[in-house]
């Protein structure tokens, strides 16, 4: 009684809590907020720390703070690596969506990776009860990808799935409502940037920061040969003489920089076919394999998986939204949820 009194004043959220990017589907409105899993905290004289920015605002200034001022990310590979900032950011997004009202407590689904030990688990709930939730449900990521990207996950088929978030790479197959073989791999964008970073820092000796990084991937970066080579100018600090510099990079050199990352990735996936019991087998050569999450929008990355495993790769319209389309979709279909088993 007690909670649906509080249902009457909030609406229920569905949360892809993302390395990078934090989506947040609200029941019977969709996708209401997409932004950066990014907190800026500045501490005062007694070294106590307060959230000054969150989101775009507080990516805005990655690499650009004073010295008390510091923008960080408090998730990484796909896990809580700073509880009290993640609570402090799941509340302030919660109050967004709210248009601000503080006296809201939403039920939530929050979609994790589907290799977090129980301990990541529990601190995943642990930061949604503090910020205000008055029930939750964990929902693992290659399930959301599947069903946000309108996989038939409840039929006796094969359902293939590669989520490519910011901090891991979730390989699953899925029949009747489970998962029949996952894997998580803590390979994924932010490591495509670090590659990217790194090697021109060792080639040119050009510092970058990440946010440029970032940029050069989505510009130019590309995991199969193209028939015209992009270039871009990119702008840093030479560490030689110390001094601004511009340097022009080609898309041939980025997608060498990035090969032993995406390998790793195409690795992942292979070993995944390896698994697949040989009553499911005959549907993925018809169905084939479908990528979501950030990562897929790597330009070319479906040519390399189709030439590496000789299957039919499908890229959705929107994959980024993959996972919180998918955790939303459990959220306005109870019967959904109790299907695929999440759990509270």
């Amino acid at each position: 009684m007690f909670n649906r009194l509080w249902g009457l004043f909030s609406n229920d959220l569905a949360i892809d809590l993302g390395t990078a990017t934090t989506l947040v589907y609200m029941r019977g409105k969709g996708i209401v907020l997409c932004e950066p899993s990014v907190v800026a905290v500045k501490k005062d004289a007694r070294g106590i720390a307060k959230v000054v920015a969150v989101g775009s605002d507080a990516k805005n200034m990655l690499g650009k703070t004073p010295g008390s001022i510091q923008a960080i990310r408090p998730m990484r590979d796909g896990v809580i690596a700073d509880f009290e900032v993640v609570r402090e950011m799941l509340r302030y997004f919660i109050a967004k969506v709210h248009n601000r009202r503080t006296l809201v407590r939403p039920r939530i689904i929050i979609s994790v990776p589907s290799g977090i030990t129980p301990v990541e688990r529990r601190a995943v709930q642990e930061s949604a009860e503090s910020a205000g939730a008055r029930e939750i449900y964990i929902m693992e990521e290659p399930m959301a990808a599947a069903i946000g990207s309108g996989l038939p996950v409840t039929e006796p088929v094969c359902n293939m799935i590669v989520d490519i978030g910011g901090g891991t790479t979730e390989v699953a197959i899925i029949s009747l409502a489970g998962i029949v073989y996952s894997n998580s791999v803590r390979i994924a964008g932010n490591k495509i940037d670090e590659a990217i970073l790194q090697y021109i820092k060792k080639e040119y000796s050009l510092l970058i920061g990440e946010r440029t990084a970032e940029l050069i991937k989505i510009m130019i970066g590309t995991a199969y040969p193209e028939e015209v080579e992009k270039t871009i100018d990119v702008k840093g600090r030479d560490l030689i003489e110390g001094v601004p510099k511009i340097l022009t990079i080609s898309s041939e050199e980025i997608r060498n920089a990035i090969s032993d990352t995406v390998k790793t990735i195409v690795d992942a996936v292979k070993t995944a076919l390896e698994q697949i019991p040989p009553e499911l087998a005959a549907d993925i050569v018809d169905k084939g394999i479908v990528l979501a999450g950030g990562g897929a929008l790597l330009k070319n990355l479906d040519i390399l998986l189709r030439e590496q495993t000789g299957l039919p790769i499908i890229v959705p319209d929107d994959p980024i939204s993959a996972v919180a389309l998918g955790t939303g979709m459990a959220l306005d279909d109870i019967d959904l949820l109790r299907n695929i088993g999440c759990k509270a």
